[in-house]
């Protein structure tokens, strides 16, 4: 593998970098910038913890999947059990005589964080809660939600019922990008289902009406996780995802989380650092027309980073070598890796610039004449 630093970039300020400064008074955290997929905060992001009712993003999930497959249509209607009904907490007020709608019952999770409305959508779906926290862990693993484990639909404590941060920023960026026709449920401020209107009718997202962006996704508590927020903002063109948990009341829940949407959108700037097509080295090929072909950017390299970094941002290009004809225009045939002040590394690929067919007689005469002189001198050479 051969490397060799191909340009640096030059960022000019005049402090130290703003992603090593932020220390968050959440137990477990993890951000990141959803435009770029750059991780700006992981603390304690991998361990599995009680998820309260932001494990209900996981139940809510399974149903758009069945819309998204035909199982079921927004105006699909589900039957309500006895023991949905009599589910305690966050409730969705749902009677036995009820047939709410699958959008009903959408805005009754999201709004009114109902148990009995996620009862209701675990046995409309597999027919019992258990079936369907079996089908929700299978579903974890395909999604490589490698720290999660469910033992019901509504996130009621249980000792089964287990989630890591970044398993919840997974869910939650997947319903972002895969499910954008359901996403603008997650902003609604209010819902009381059939006209009725308890005290819980009004969204718990603390951010949805300060003006910042916020437009998702799940708040949880219970005295065994403490407050905790799946939550989403977009400013511009950016966007970012964070999930908190392990505050000690909603107060310090909001403050946090409005902490951490401004430290992300003020603290980090996304730039454009060169456009697709652009050389940045160029590769020694064996046995080729040409004796060696520029390596370009498959695409434009944008790459978010600390507003105040004050070190060079460097770029390391990286390829087995020397490269062998023929290589055909756009081939990926090396990498380079972007390296930034207390930020993980991004690494993109390098297309050949142009087309380099096997050279004729002449070319391959001269690389193996090349090649002899080389293993001559090695030989002569005095040991």
């Amino acid at each position: 593998m051969l490397r060799l630093i191909a340009f640096a970039l030059f960022i000019s300020t005049a402090a130290t970098s703003a992603a090593a400064a932020f220390e968050t008074r959440a137990t477990s955290a993890w951000v990141a910038d959803e435009t770029t997929g750059t991780i700006l905060l992981s603390k304690n992001a991998e361990t599995s913890l009680p998820p309260a009712s932001m494990s209900k993003l996981m139940t809510l999930n399974m149903l758009f999947e069945a819309l998204r497959d035909g199982r079921v249509t927004l105006d699909t209607t589900f039957t309500v059990s006895e023991r949905a009904k009599a589910m305690q907490g966050s409730s969705m007020f749902l009677n036995t005589t009820d047939r709410p709608t699958v959008e009903d019952l959408i805005k009754g999770i999201i709004v009114q964080s109902g148990n009995d409305a996620c009862v209701v959508v675990a046995e409309g779906l597999a027919g019992t809660e258990d079936g369907f926290a079996r089908l929700m862990n299978e579903r974890a693993r395909d999604l490589g939600m490698e720290n999660s484990t469910f033992a019901n639909a509504s996130g009621w404590p249980n000792p089964g019922q287990r989630m890591s941060m970044h398993d919840l920023g997974i869910l939650a960026l997947r319903l972002i990008r895969e499910f954008p026709e359901y996403y603008g449920y997650f902003g609604m401020e209010e819902f009381a289902f059939d006209g009725r209107v308890p005290t819980n009718h009004n969204n718990r997202n603390p951010l949805l009406k300060l003006g910042i962006g916020a437009d998702g996704l799940k708040t949880g508590h219970t005295q065994e996780a403490g407050y905790g927020l799946v939550g989403s903002a977009k400013q511009g063109n950016r966007r970012i995802v964070f999930v908190i948990t392990g505050l000690d009341s909603e107060d310090a829940r909001k403050q946090e989380a409005i902490n951490i949407v401004n430290w992300a959108f003020r603290q980090f700037v996304q730039k454009t650092v060169a456009n697709e097509g652009t050389r940045v080295a160029e590769a020694p090929v064996w046995m080729g027309a040409e004796p060696r072909v520029g390596l370009v950017l498959a695409r434009d390299l944008d790459v978010l980073m600390p507003a105040l970094a004050q070190d060079r941002v460097k770029a390391e290009v990286s390829y087995e070598g020397p490269l062998r004809a023929p290589l055909a225009a756009g081939q990926e045939v090396a990498q380079l890796t972007v390296s930034l002040p207390d930020m993980e590394p991004i690494t993109v690929p390098l297309v050949a610039e142009r087309d380099v067919p096997k050279g004729g007689f002449l070319p391959r005469l001269k690389t193996a004449a090349g090649v002899l002189m080389k293993q001559f001198a090695s030989q002569a050479a005095p040991q």
